[in-house]
């Protein structure tokens, strides 16, 4: 008899404001194996007993910490092997949601509150690469960008 699993989802945001979003999607990942990758440390006790990875935080201007944070979330990636990865930003969410690829994972890029007047430039080039990219703004939904309400 074989023993069937939870499917496992990889939760993915930089610190502060995406973070804080990803958790607030918390419910939503019930009846999954959660594992949450972050840039910051401290975050272990928000999330109990889940484990938690922690990544270098990266931008556009320091190729270096990109590249370094590209190589820690491909380890990430080769180890837990998730079923599905989400993301609220920014670069290390974006570097997972390619990555996950690799992998054939289901990929869910869910777009910042802050962004009004247009998706941020991590969510630009998510839109193309994921099973599902959404807005938090319903005049930002437009082609393969949804909108299926807010997180805040």
């Amino acid at each position: 008899m074989r023993m069937s699993r939870k499917p496992r989802l990889l939760a993915v945001a930089s610190s502060g404001g995406h973070w804080v979003q990803l958790r607030r999607l918390a419910p939503a990942f019930e009846g999954h194996e959660v594992v949450w990758m972050t840039t910051d440390s401290g975050r272990q006790q928000e999330v109990g007993g889940d484990r938690l990875y922690v990544v270098k935080d990266a931008s556009r201007e320091d190729k270096r910490a990109v590249a370094q944070c590209a190589l820690q979330t491909l380890r990430i990636l080769i180890f837990v092997r998730p079923d599905v990865v989400v993301s609220t930003g920014a670069a290390p969410g974006y570097l997972a949601i390619r990555l996950a690829g690799l992998f054939g994972a289901r990929t869910i890029w869910l777009d910042s509150v802050a962004n009004v007047e247009m998706l941020s430039l991590s969510g630009r080039m998510a839109s193309t690469r994921v099973d599902l990219c959404l807005t938090q703004w319903p005049h930002l939904a437009d082609g393969p960008i949804q909108y299926l309400g807010a997180v805040l």
